[in-house]
């Protein structure tokens, strides 16, 4: 179960993509979510899959490690669609039984909310496959420094994000720890219904929570011994500056969400030959 959750998980191959600057990144990953919600046709979704396949490429990931992030949202996935699917009334109808009603926008819509979805979902993966959590921590806190104006502990927050996004695989490997020796007690629980599942996970859940707060009692233990604090004092072994590597993927990025915003505002006849290539007919 939870063995292929990639969220949290760092998979170094020396790629360009790897070597970038953590702030880049970050800043291109936000930028790349948000140009996801203003995609409009199917020519846009096409342009993202080709865009996030080539990043996967460079980046010579496996393409399993970014399937497992999408296969955690699946069920949510569909749920959304299905409540899309059946909701929308507007447009031709193509089936109809009972209280339940399909059309063809709804189609399109339930399709479009999952690729949305799907696409939001690997592409935010990308951060953490192809950056460590220091990295992220360091890009954050640099990122927030002017928030140090409004008396901020930006440091703090670094420490606390990066710390968090480090013991993440380590909890979920803990959890599935538990959960076999649980299940080699006697315990069912991936068996019967959702409400004895969800009793059935008490025994997970509360040595689980044990562990969590002894790890976090002896990591607080471990920094006190070293005097660790987050003060303006402290310096880095790696200073993070900008290169070329970070100009080049800026000016990818940039230009596929010009792409994008061009098909939905000013070449909208682009998407309306794909979308009636696909499917025959304007959503």
């Amino acid at each position: 179960m939870f063995r292929d959750v990639a969220f949290g998980q760092y998979y170094p191959t020396g790629s360009p993509v790897h070597k970038l600057d953590p702030r880049t990144k970050l800043l291109l990953t936000v930028l790349f979510v948000i140009t996801i919600f203003f995609i409009k046709s199917y020519f846009g979704f096409m342009l993202t899959l080709v865009v996030l396949l080539a990043i996967v490429i460079v980046s010579r990931l496996p393409i399993v490690s970014v399937l497992k992030s999408v296969r955690g949202i699946l069920l949510i996935v569909l749920i959304s669609a299905a409540i899309n699917l059946f909701v929308i009334k507007d447009g031709e109808v193509l089936a109809h039984w009972k209280i339940f009603t399909i059309t063809k926008n709804g189609v399109h819509t339930a399709i479009k909310l999952a690729l949305r979805l799907v696409l939001v979902i690997s592409g935010a993966s990308l951060l953490p496959l192809t950056t460590t959590p220091v990295e992220l921590a360091d890009g954050l806190e640099k990122l927030m420094i002017p928030l140090k104006i409004i008396k901020v502990p930006v440091r703090d927050i670094a420490m606390i994000m990066s710390i968090a996004l480090r013991f993440v695989p380590t909890l979920f490997e803990e959890t599935q720890k538990i959960m076999n020796a649980q299940k080699a007690r006697g315990a069912a629980i991936d068996h019967g219904n959702i409400f004895k599942r969800i009793g059935a996970m008490m025994p997970v859940l509360i040595p689980l929570f044990v562990n969590s707060f002894r790890r976090a009692d002896e990591l607080s233990f471990a920094m006190d011994a070293r005097c660790y604090n987050a003060t303006d004092r402290r310096t880095k072994m790696k200073r993070l500056k900008f290169g070329w590597g970070d100009a080049v993927a800026a000016l990818f990025l940039l230009s596929y969400t010009v792409v994008i915003l061009l098909d939905r505002y000013y070449f909208k006849t682009v998407g309306i030959d794909i979308d009636l290539m696909i499917f025959g007919e304007l959503l």
